[in-house]
């Protein structure tokens, strides 16, 4: 694989690690405000994807192992906001004895699994293949605007955090690219051709989930309601108000004190 994979290291290295996958724009702009939340306590670590048109899932999930051992990481939380679930299953899906409490994933080893917007299959795979087809036919002018209109009123709502201020200028860099584009169009497919439910169904690893109250990108009753029927690991699924879809990033303080307590408290 010529593409490659970074990541962001922050914090004390000593455990628990928190591994932050992030969603369809494949990076950790705009995440600072969640770190920040979490306090120095957390070794957390943000994952940056290639912009590749080539990668399926298990490319995302090895590259991400590969890393994190490069690094000296072994072990470790998942965090899979939105698209990030999807590699986050691949990456229990690596394992054959996914029944292990503690996956071992080329050496890394899996302590439990956040989702945070994200989900198993997408309840909606109709909406994610239209999507795909709308971001085909958008201009790069139009991707553009959106991104700047997007960061105008991200530096009003976050004008309190230096941290997400400084990282608005790296998110409209990124997002101005036709590569982001074709990247995120790229993602999109995955989703829409992806079911790992039996992983879900199988695995015994503590599972957690994450959603903001509106959220139309993914409804999160059909994933709780998916999950709390099927997968017998799932621990706790909170909903929070104040959130929506983007639910570390609009609801920072009140998730990071539910991860906080979920890593801390198993």
């Amino acid at each position: 694989m010529t593409e490659e994979l970074h990541l962001r290291i922050h914090g004390d290295p000593a455990p628990p690690t928190l591994i932050y996958l992030p969603g369809l724009h494949g990076d950790g702009t705009l995440i600072g405000v969640f770190r920040h939340a979490l306090g120095e306590r957390t070794h957390f670590v943000e994952v940056t994807y290639p912009r590749t048109l080539a990668w399926l899932l298990d490319d995302y999930a090895a590259a991400i192992v590969t890393a994190l051992e490069q690094h000296g990481i072994s072990r470790g939380w998942l965090l899979g906001e939105s698209f990030g679930s999807q590699p986050l299953w691949a990456m229990v899906a690596h394992n054959p004895e996914t029944h292990l409490s503690e996956c071992d994933t080329h050496g890394f080893q899996i302590e439990g699994v956040i989702l945070a917007g994200g989900f198993v299959k997408h309840p909606m795979c109709r909406v994610a293949r239209a999507a795909e087809r709308i971001t085909r036919g958008m201009s790069n002018a139009w991707l553009v605007w959106i991104a700047f209109s997007y960061a105008k009123l991200a530096r009003f709502r976050y004008r309190g955090s230096p941290e997400v201020l400084a990282s608005i200028d790296e998110f409209i860099a990124r997002r101005a690219e036709g590569r982001d584009r074709r990247a995120a169009r790229h993602r999109l497919h995955l989703i829409a051709g992806n079911d790992p439910r039996d992983i879900a169904r199988r695995t015994r690893l503590p599972v957690f989930g994450l959603s903001g109250m509106l959220d139309p990108v993914v409804p999160w009753p059909w994933v709780q309601r998916w999950l709390r029927k099927n997968c017998l690991s799932l621990r706790d699924y909170k909903i929070l108000r104040s959130a929506d879809h983007n639910v570390l990033s609009t609801a920072p303080r009140e998730a990071a004190e539910q991860v906080r307590r979920w890593v801390y408290d198993l």
